[in-house]
Parts: C-alpha cells; sequence; structure tokens
C-alpha cells in the first residue's frame, strides 16, 4: 500500500500526518480549525484515502500559520506515499458541481509545484476564517507535493458550497492521478522522471 506519513513543528504549529493513497475514504482529522477539519474529511472520503492529521496552532494569533502548514504537511505525505511516481496515470481531473456552485479541478503530479487559482472567494470569511487563506494553503500544498494545481470556480454565490465543490473535486482529480495504469510499467514521462 502506498502510505506516507509527516511531521511539522515549529514555534507556531504542531502537525502531525499520515496518508493511505489505497484507503477507503476513512479520516481522522482534527486541525483546530473546525471548517478545515470538515473540508479535509471530504477531500479523504471522496479521494477515498484514508488521512490521519492532528494539529495545532497559534490560531490566538489567525489561522494563517496553520492553514499554510497544513497545505505543507498534506503535500509532503502525499509525495511520501507516491514514491517515484511509478505505474500512476499522473494527471486527474475533476468537475464538480455542488448545488449552486461549479468548481473545476485538474492537476498534474508533474514534480513541478505550480498553482493556478482562478477564485475569488463570494465572501470574505467563513466564520472567524480568512477565506483568502485558501490560496495560501493551496500554494503550500503544490510546493511540498510537486503538484500543478489548476483551481478554478465556474459557478459559485454560497461560500461554503463553494469550498466544498473545491475540495471533493481536489479528492476526485487527484484520485485519478494516483490510480495505477495499467498500460504504464514505468515513470509516466518522456524524461524518466518525476
Amino acid at each position: 500500500m502506498r502510505q506516507g506519513s509527516a511531521e511539522r513543528i515549529t514555534r507556531e504549529t504542531e502537525i502531525r500526518a499520515s496518508i493511505n493513497l489505497d484507503g477507503e475514504g476513512r479520516s481522522d482529522i482534527s486541525t483546530g480549525i473546525a471548517f478545515m477539519d470538515h473540508m479535509l474529511t471530504l477531500f479523504a472520503k471522496h479521494g477515498k484515502f484514508d488521512l490521519n492529521l492532528a494539529a495545532k496552532g497559534d490560531l490566538e494569533v489567525d489561522c494563517h500559520h496553520t492553514m499554510e502548514d497544513l497545505g505543507l504537511v498534506l503535500g509532503e505525505v502525499t509525495a511520501r506515499a507516491l514514491g517515484d511516481k511509478r505505474g500512476i496515470r499522473r494527471y486527474g481531473n475533476f468537475l464538480l458541481p455542488m448545488d449552486e456552485s461549479l468548481a473545476l479541478i485538474a492537476l498534474d503530479l508533474s514534480g513541478r509545484p505550480y498553482l493556478v487559482y482562478d477564485l475569488v472567494p463570494p465572501a470574505a470569511r467563513i466564520r472567524d476564517l480568512d477565506t483568502a487563506l485558501f490560496k495560501e494553503f493551496f500554494q503550500a500544498f503544490c510546493v511540498k507535493g510537486g503538484i500543478n494545481l489548476h483551481i478554478r470556480l465556474l459557478k459559485g454565490a454560497e461560500v461554503h458550497h463553494v469550498f466544498e465543490a473545491v475540495f471533493k473535486g481536489l479528492g476526485r482529480a487527484l484520485s485519478q492521478a494516483v490510480e495505477p495504469d495499467p498500460r504504464e510499467t514505468g515513470i509516466p514521462s518522456t524524461k524518466g522522471s518525476l
């Protein structure tokens, strides 16, 4: 089974995580940010990843350090679980509707991190969480995961639905990309490595 684990301990956050890419969608998540617990649970469920993640951060300052470091750790465990990426499909995409919201997620496990974030949140906050911090989360995820990720919001009026569509779509697209390709016996690149 393809599994990865990591921890990040700084003066601002303490995060431990593990992922099984060949799981059943089970998760145990506690970030201190209730909305992120919900979003990462959706990501795991729809990607069929088993994800355990525990975080303590300086939320008394604000959510920035925790959100960014969550992305770093999730990217790192994903990269570790993939190893050399031998035999995977590499690319994944998903168009996900969530009521009035519609999100397009496309990604390449190229090893070259890049984020295209075409999403203007319809509200500045979800309770006490600044919605601008989602871009920081996804940027960090791309950097540590070596992922080229495009997130495009095609429609969306209700902020909860918008991010629910994005996280479910990310789980589905990543699940496609990490799936074994029965026709690929090596690294899915003419370069010979990813």
